[in-house]
């Protein structure tokens, strides 16, 4: 897949920890020059090995958070349409591809039972989606 050697691989660890963290500190971690850093975070992306840095919001403060697994069954010639309608939804936090009688499996996180009806109405309503199954996540096991 990617050839990562030690360096890498302590980079990524150290940017999933916290993908906020400042070059300079990184550097510091790993005992490399900051412009060494910064060089290897954008070969990174430019490989395809860092796809992005993101936010990870913690909904369980919220009295009314709601979140659950989608999952859905497309139309084969569309999936790459929908997979990119899909991928816009902010509540559509990660999809993933699946075997078996599903397509895609979606984690759902919505404010509230209201948004989180109209996410659910939203994906049904896509061209090139044909089933769709939700399960709500009550507590964390």
């Amino acid at each position: 897949m990617f050839d990562l050697d030690d360096t890498d691989r302590a980079l990524i660890a150290a940017l999933k920890r916290d993908g906020r963290v400042a070059t300079t500190q990184l550097a510091r971690q790993l005992n490399l020059s900051r412009a060494t850093v910064q060089a290897r975070i954008e070969r990174l992306k430019d490989r395809g090995v860092i796809k992005r840095f993101t936010v990870e919001v913690t909904l369980a403060s919220e009295d009314d958070a709601i979140a659950a697994i989608m999952f859905i069954a497309l139309q084969g010639a569309m999936s790459r349409a929908v997979i990119r309608q899909l991928r816009k939804m902010p509540e559509i936090v990660t999809l993933n591809s699946t075997n078996g009688g599903w397509d895609l499996v979606a984690r759902i996180e919505a404010q509230d039972l209201r948004r989180f009806d109209r996410v659910l109405r939203e994906v049904r309503e896509i061209e090139g989606v044909v089933n769709s199954e939700t399960c709500l996540l009550l507590a964390e096991a």
